[in-house]
Order: structure tokens, then C-alpha cells, then sequence
């Protein structure tokens, strides 16, 4: 169907920018079998830096502020006979965001260490947090988002907004710019070149994030 005039007039020529309102910032299609899953796994294109826990952790944050932004499907393993596998085989397929530079005010972690959470809170004191070549493997995420120059459909390998090429084939996204306000991640791995946390606090916390 042809757009009408409004939304003609409403939409900026180019690659432009689009907003999505209280929604995830991409959902990777769930038609990815587990024989496809163990290929890429033997091509080596889905490794990972290091063995996950298997334990989710909440982030969040009052806004994130990223350039450099891409999105795509991973593979995290975890150690063998892991306790926290259950009935996932020890691998979790998860979405990776990479974020070349990032800005995060009100900065929150906490992970559940059954019955007690670990806590911490930095960026809450006027100077965010800051990060470069930021990555999140995740397989929760919302918030209020916009994105400046967004690419959806992608091929991953071809990415060259934040630095780094995902397998062949994965269906991802990337954009120059990326703005999400009421942020919120559950995740499993987090790998930073640099993090800085002006005023952090680490404590004990009958409640999470």
C-alpha cells in the first residue's frame, strides 16, 4: 500500500531515523533452528570471549546515549555440566549490542544470588557513566528508543558502524546514533574496552534493579 501524503510529508528522505515506544530494540526472528545453531557454532562464527555463568543480570538505566550502535544474533556457552544449564544444553542464543561509544545516566546492576541481590548504582550524581566499544548479550531489552541512520535486515558480517562484524548470514541492524530513555537489559555477558563509573556503589540488597 502506497503511503499517504501525511506520512510522506512526516518521513525524511535518506536512511533517516525512526522511534519506537515501549518496545524491545529488535527481536531476533525465533525460526533459528538448533542444527543451524551447531553450524555456526563448528564455523567458529558465533564464539564467544569467555564461558557465561548461565546467571541473568538487570541493567538499567534512566537513558542510554550510544553512536556506533549494532544488533545481532550469538551463541554464549557455558562451562561443561554447568549447574545452571537446565534444559538449554549449556548455550543460550542471545542478541548482541555493540555500542562504539556509550552514555548512561543512573546506571543500576543487580543480580539475584538467591534470596539476596548483589547491587550497583553509579552515574547518579550529575557525571554518567561512559563506556567504549561496549557490548551486552541479552535476551531482554526495552525502552523508550530513537535511532539516527537505521540499517534493519542487514547481513552482520557486513556491519561497520561499531566496529565489529557479526556471522555471515545473521539477520542484525546497526545505526549511527542510538537514544533510549526508561532503559532496561536482562544479561548475560557484558565486555567494555573501557567503563568508567563516577560515584559507584556496590552493596548488598534485598531488592534488584
Amino acid at each position: 500500500m502506497a503511503p499517504s501524503a501525511e506520512q510522506s510529508a512526516a518521513t525524511p528522505t535518506g536512511r533517516g531515523r525512526v522511534r519506537l515506544r515501549r518496545a524491545a530494540l529488535m527481536a531476533i526472528p525465533a525460526c533459528v533452528t538448533a542444527g543451524v545453531l551447531v553450524t555456526l557454532t563448528a564455523q567458529n562464527v558465533l564464539a564467544t570471549q569467555f564461558a557465561i555463568s548461565g546467571m541473568a543480570f538487570e541493567v538499567t538505566a534512566d537513558k542510554l546515549d550510544g553512536s556506533g550502535f549494532e544488533q545481532f544474533g550469538t551463541l554464549d556457552n557455558m562451562i561443561e555440566n554447568s549447574p545452571n544449564a537446565g534444559d538449554t544444553g549449556g548455550q543460550l542464543f542471545l542478541i548482541q549490542t555493540v555500542v562504539k561509544k556509550a552514555s548512561l545516566t543512573k546506571l543500576c546492576q543487580s543480580v539475584n544470588l538467591g534470596g539476596i541481590n548483589l547491587l550497583i548504582t553509579a552515574g547518579d550524581k550529575g557525571t554518567p557513566v561512559t563506556a567504549d566499544n561496549l557490548t551486552t548479550d541479552s535476551d531482554l531489552m526495552s525502552g523508550d528508543a530513537e535511532f539516527q541512520g537505521l540499517e534493519v535486515g542487514r547481513d552482520a558480517s557486513t556491519f561497520d558502524k561499531g566496529g565489529v562484524a557479526g556471522p555471515p548470514g545473521m539477520f542484525g541492524q546497526q545505526g549511527d546514533t542510538v537514544a533510549v530513555d526508561h532503559f532496561r537489559q536482562q544479561n548475560y555477558a557484558t565486555t567494555a574496552g573501557t567503563f568508567r563509573l563516577p560515584n559507584m556503589h556496590l552493596s548488598f540488597s534485598a531488592d534488584g534493579c
